[in-house]
């Protein structure tokens, strides 16, 4: 199951040595409705290697204002607590995969 990542939690979750993936998503956001199953499966699949959350824009908007998210959805991937990759939009099971995969 996907963390759920808050302006209370974000700190830590990122100083943790495992890499960071965050899911900037809202319920009213169709297209975040839509991968939000692979994102959950992601986080099963990886529990033990990457801490991957979802971060509700409408209630945690330090976490959106310090990566600067203007459209949802949007995954940021961080390592060692520096972001190393983003992406904006839908994304494939396979390509989401892959993303996780190059933080490894």
């Amino acid at each position: 199951m996907a963390l759920q990542i808050t302006n209370e939690n974000y700190e830590a979750l990122v100083a943790d040595s495992k890499p960071l993936v965050i899911d900037f998503w809202a319920e009213w956001c169709g297209p975040c409705r839509t991968i939000a199953p692979i994102v959950e499966e992601l986080a099963e699949q990886y529990a033990d290697r990457v801490n991957i959350g979802k971060c509700d824009v409408d209630s945690s908007d330090d976490v959106v204002a310090l990566y600067r998210v203007r459209n949802i959805p949007t995954l940021v991937f961080i390592k060692n607590g520096e972001v190393v990759d983003k992406h904006v939009g839908a994304i494939s099971r396979n390509d989401l995969q892959a993303k996780i995969d190059a933080l490894l």
